[in-house]
C-alpha cells in the first residue's frame, strides 16, 4: 500500500512511519523540512507548507497514495483543503483528532457545569457545543492556531461522500519526544529524592486519558492499513484509568523513587496551587471499539513504556516547563510548608 503522511516529523508521526514501513508499506512524507526525524531508509519526502497543499497536486497524483494520513489538520480550512486536494487521488483519508472534542472537556475546563458527563466516554458521547477551545488562551498548547477546532475538522472529513475518512481521537500522549515533557516534573522530583510529592485531594483522585506514544502509533498504523476503519471514528487510549495519585506512584516505582505521594485537604493548599478545572469531571475514554474492530493491542506494556519515557526525560531536560506539566510541583518551599503542616496535624 502507498501511504502519504502530511506532517510526519514530529513526536507521534515518526513511530507511525516506522511501524507502517515495517509492515511493508511505501511511505511518502509531506513536510516543511524544518524538523529532523529519524525515519526509515526508503521513505520519500516532499517539501512544502500544508497551506499550499493544492500546489502539489501533480506530485500527489504521481505518487497516487491509497491512504493519506493528515497529522496536522487543525482548522476547518485545513480539512477543506485536504479533501479538495486528494479527491480523485486517494481512496481514503485518516485524520488525527483529539479527545478534546467531547463535552466532558468543556465541563472539565469549567466552560459548562452541570451535569457531569458519565465516563468512560465513548465515540457516541456528546461533543462540545462551544467551538474554538483555545481561542482565548494566552499560550495555546503546542502553538496551535486560534481557530483550532477538531470538531469542524471531523465534520468536513466525515461529510464528504466522495472521499471516505477515518477519525482518530487521541489522548494525552507521553513518551520519548514529548514536546510538553508531561512526566518531567515528577521525574525531576523523584531523581532529587524528594521525600514526598504533595497533591491536592481532588487532583489526586482525578482520572485522565493517557497513551504511550509507540502504542498510540500502533493504533494509528492499524487504522491506516485496515480498510475496516473506513468511515469510522475511534478513541485511542490506555485501557486502565488510574487516579493521578496512582499514576504518580507507578512512575515512582519505575523510577526507583522511595518517597510517597501525599494527599492534602483543600484547606492546606495555597491558592497558587489551585487548578482552574472542575476535577469532579474525569476525562477518560473507552477504546473498546478499535480493540474489537481492528484487533488493537498495545505492543509496549505500561512498565516498559514508563521506563523508556523516564530514560528519555532524564537525558532531554526541557528549557521551560509547560503549564500543562504541573510546574507548581517544583516549588519545594511551598511543598515543604505543606508537609510541615501535615506533620504538625498528625502529631496532635
Amino acid at each position: 500500500m502507498k501511504i502519504l503522511i502530511i506532517g510526519g516529523t514530529n513526536f507521534i508521526s515518526p513511530p507511525v512511519i516506522h511501524r507502517i514501513v515495517a509492515m511493508g508499506h511505501e511511505v511518502t512524507v509531506f513536510h516543511r523540512g524544518q524538523t529532523h526525524a529519524d525515519l526509515p531508509s526508503g521513505v520519500d519526502h516532499i517539501y512544502g507548507n500544508r497551506q499550499n497543499l493544492r500546489d502539489f497536486q501533480a506530485e500527489f497524483e504521481q505518487i497516487s497514495p491509497q491512504v493519506v494520513l493528515d497529522a496536522i489538520a487543525y482548522t476547518v480550512q485545513d480539512a477543506r483543503t485536504l479533501m479538495s486536494t486528494f479527491k480523485g487521488i486517494a481512496q481514503r483519508v485518516v485524520v488525527i483528532s483529539s479527545g478534546d472534542v467531547y463535552r466532558a472537556y468543556d465541563v472539565l475546563r469549567g466552560v459548562e457545569s452541570e451535569p457531569l458527563e458519565p465516563v468512560p466516554i465513548t465515540e457516541t458521547s456528546p461533543l462540545r457545543q462551544h467551538l474554538y477551545p483555545y481561542q482565548d488562551f494566552p499560550e495555546r498548547p503546542l502553538h496551535v492556531p486560534a481557530d483550532y477546532e477538531k470538531i469542524l475538522v471531523e465534520r468536513v472529513v466525515m461529510g464528504d461522500p466522495e472521499l471516505p475518512g477515518t477519525i482518530l481521537r487521541l489522548p494525552m500522549v507521553y513518551g520519548p519526544g514529548d514536546p510538553l515533557h508531561r512526566l518531567f516534573p515528577y521525574v525531576k522530583r523523584m531523581d532529587e529524592q524528594r521525600p514526598a510529592i504533595v497533591l491536592a485531594q481532588r487532583f489526586a483522585q482525578w482520572r485522565g486519558v493517557w497513551g504511550y506514544v509507540e502504542n498510540v502509533a500502533a493504533a494509528i498504523a492499524l487504522a491506516i492499513t485496515d480498510d475496516r476503519a473506513t468511515g469510522q471514528v475511534y478513541n485511542i487510549a490506555e485501557a486502565e484509568f488510574p487516579t493521578e495519585a496512582e499514576r504518580i506512584r507507578r512512575i515512582g516505582q519505575v523510577a526507583g523513587w522511595t518517597g510517597e505521594v501525599v494527599i492534602a485537604s483543600p484547606s492546606l493548599m495555597p491558592d497558587s496551587w489551585s487548578l482552574p478545572y472542575n476535577l469532579e469531571q474525569h476525562w477518560v475514554v473507552d477504546s473498546t471499539r478499535i480493540r474489537q474492530e481492528l484487533g488493537y493491542v498495545e505492543p509496549v506494556l505500561l512498565v516498559e513504556a514508563l521506563k523508556r519515557t523516564i530514560e528519555w526525560e532524564r537525558s532531554h531536560l526541557p528549557e521551560t516547563i509547560s503549564p500543562e506539566a504541573a510546574p507548581e510541583l517544583l516549588n519545594y518551599d511551598t511543598e515543604d510548608a505543606i508537609l510541615a503542616q501535615l506533620a504538625a496535624i498528625r502529631s496532635l
